[in-house]
């Protein structure tokens, strides 16, 4: 279920819709009152807008909701307030949260046919804020229902997508590209929901094959290049990394390679690689979880889940410039034929890890496709994107995105994308005592180097695979998944990291 969004000028007087939503700032304590060129909709409403924000229980917080019910025989149901907060404190989180909270009063049950009425006010610039309200409101209304019946409020009998109507009361100077701009972010977003669909998908139905099927169909809607390396033709290329931590399952890994602008675009603006790991579901292998630390382990391909919804943007956008996404695929889990703890392994560049502990699985794929990504296409920059390492949830919890390597402009470069769009990233050290630490005293890595200083001695075990290409590491472990709700999310998979690389790639063009 998607919410279908249109962009629309003119006076407030005659706006139809069963739901009218309103933001209201405040100045200080006090509401700013009800927004200029809204006195006919409160004659419609006969004065109860007016008498309800004069009556000083809506304060117009950020999150406060106020819900005004018009007369019976009225045209309008229901307007609702929503609080903005302080008037001179909008940026564009602030108007993407609010969209993100208009998208969820838009699939709220019973709410019909919904307008969010936007004044002229401090912020709310139509040529800057209706990209952000529509990407808000796609966000903040995803629900994950698909396995849900009809009887349950959701589900496959659900046909008919909400609707939510952006009606700007002040003169625009162009509606098409306004509505251009909107459609933009929508298409992104669309790609950030179809990541998160990815990562909340059960393991019993998400699997490495599965995945490849969605890649090849996606990229068939799209216009991605799309090639899958099943199981014969990665023993070919030596990758003993990603065979190892598939092969204790019955489903066998894949590596998906998706392909935006080869040709004439790779001469004109390089070329950049986006790696994903993908591991299907996670059981630890022979080092096995506990029971309440593999519930949430089908969020372990979030990264793949990025990486597939940021190629699915790239294209759509039709970027110029030649953009190679790489996602590992696997599960891993504990069989008669499952590597141990104590093997050692050689990767496709040649060299060799010992296992000190199979839950330490994400690096191993990530090895073989860094290492694939590194000599095939020779990338100006490469990003990959993991839920790595525990470390990085205790440190950074659902807020912020780990992000380390070997090119400090790079790393600056994603966190100028992540401020734009909302998604944070914090550098982290990645030090030569980090890879002294995953050094093995018989192989020429270990894939695990204890607690300490997780996030960087993963980083350094992986810095290990790109050799001189720019690269950065980005720990989603925290941000990927999450129970916490926000107004642009309300659980599970996030498919955070989806518009940070987008617009990463698209400041690349400039």
């Amino acid at each position: 279920m998607t919410i279908r969004i249109q962009i629309d000028a003119a006076g407030a007087g005659k706006l139809r819709g069963d739901t009218v939503v309103i933001p209201i700032t405040r100045r200080g304590e006090t509401p700013s009152g009800l927004p200029q060129g809204l006195a006919a909709l409160d004659r419609r409403m006969e004065g109860r807008l007016s008498d309800a924000l004069a009556a000083g229980d809506f304060k117009a917080g950020v999150g406060e909701r106020l819900a005004v019910y018009g007369p019976r025989d009225g045209d309008l149901v229901r307007c609702i307030f929503l609080g903005l907060g302080e008037a001179d404190k909008i940026d564009d989180n602030a108007i993407r949260d609010f969209g993100g909270r208009v998208g969820r009063e838009t699939v709220r049950a019973g709410v019909g046919r919904v307008t969010l009425v936007v004044p002229a006010g401090p912020g709310l610039v139509p040529e800057r804020s209706a990209p952000l309200l529509a990407e808000g409101a796609l966000l903040g209304g995803y629900k994950f229902d698909r396995y849900q019946s009809a009887g349950n409020g959701a589900g496959k009998k659900r046909t008919a997508n909400p609707r939510l109507r952006i009606h700007y009361t002040r003169k625009v100077k162009g509606l098409p590209p306004l509505r251009a701009s909107a459609r933009r972010a929508t298409q992104i977003a669309e790609s950030q929901i179809i990541a998160r669909d990815l990562s909340n998908d059960p393991p019993n139905a998400l699997y490495p094959e599965s995945l490849a099927r969605n890649a090849r169909r996606m990229a068939r809607s799209v216009g991605l290049r799309c090639t899958v390396m099943s199981v014969p033709e990665m023993e070919r290329r030596g990758m003993g990394a990603i065979l190892a931590v598939g092969q204790g399952s019955i489903r066998p890994p894949r590596m998906i390679v998706l392909e935006h602008g080869a040709t004439a675009r790779r001469k004109q603006t390089g070329t950049l690689a986006l790696i994903g790991k993908g591991i299907t579901f996670d059981s630890g292998g022979l080092s096995l979880k506990t029971a309440a630390g593999m519930l949430e382990m089908k969020h372990d391909m979030s990264g793949a889940a990025t990486v597939f919804g940021a190629m699915r943007a790239i294209a759509l956008l039709d970027l110029p410039i030649h953009v190679v996404g790489v996602i590992a695929a696997a599960e891993n889990m504990p069989s008669h034929m499952a590597y141990r703890p104590s093997d050692i392994i050689e990767t496709s560049s040649g060299q060799t890890v010992e296992i000190v502990n199979t839950d330490a699985e994400g690096r191993l794929v990530l090895a073989d496709a860094l290492d694939y990504a590194t000599k095939t296409f020779k990338p100006d920059a490469m990003i990959d994107v993991a839920t790595l390492t525990g470390a990085a949830m205790l440190a950074f919890g659902p807020w912020a995105t780990a992000g380390l390597g070997n090119d400090d402009a790079l790393l600056d470069e994603l966190r100028v994308a992540g401020e734009a769009t909302g998604e944070t990233v914090w550098p982290m050290p990645l030090l030569e005592v980090h890879t002294k630490a995953m050094r093995s005293k018989v192989a020429d890595w270990k894939n695990s180097g204890g607690r300490d200083a997780g996030i960087s001695t993963a980083g350094a075990f992986l810095q290990g695979f790109v050799g001189d290409t720019p690269w950065i590491h980005l720990d989603i472990a925290g941000s990927g998944m999450t129970g916490a709700q926000t107004p642009l999310h309300i659980g599970g998979g996030t498919g955070v990291g989806v518009r940070l690389l987008t617009e990463w790639a698209r400041n690349r063009c400039e």
